[in-house]
């Protein structure tokens, strides 16, 4: 059985792929980022064994959270995260954002989530498969910013 990593080590095993992704890829920024996160998705952490204890959220949307709007494709990773009596107590969420300068064909998608956790039935193959299909909208476009960190929800 593959090591647990541990959550509070999430955020920069994230930025580890990233830069692994962009060392040895030529494809556009997006799609090495995508790729960087599906192997950051696929690691399997010492998370509390609940079946919403460690999902993952695929979501995109034309928004303006910084002032200015743009497209924003959101990969994230939430953690549940228990209290000392081992009853939920708030998540942790580790982002991937890549913005978008906006464009009639990105606004006009409008917006969309999806959500894979794992310990649960859904195979997580077809799940990357079915948002690899989603990513083919920002198709060759390289983002403008990417932005990882990290919140508590």
């Amino acid at each position: 059985m593959p090591k647990k990593q541990r959550r509070e080590d999430a955020l920069a095993l994230l930025r580890g792929e990233l830069v692994v992704g962009r060392a040895t890829t030529a494809e556009s920024t997006t799609r090495a980022a995508w790729l960087a996160w599906v192997r950051f998705a696929q690691l399997r952490f010492g998370a509390v064994p609940t079946p919403e204890s460690d999902g993952l959220l695929f979501q995109y949307g034309t928004y303006a959270f910084t002032g200015r709007p743009m497209f924003t494709l959101d990969l994230t990773r939430q953690f549940g995260v228990n209290d000392d009596d081992g009853e939920h107590d708030h998540y942790v969420q580790v982002h991937c954002e890549l913005r978008f300068e906006p464009e009639p064909a990105l606004d006009a998608a409008g917006s969309f989530d999806s959500w894979f956790f794992h310990d649960s039935d859904a195979d997580l193959d077809q799940w990357f498969a079915a948002m690899e299909k989603r990513l083919e909208l920002v198709g060759g476009r390289g983002p403008f910013e990417i932005e990882l960190y990290e919140e508590l929800v």
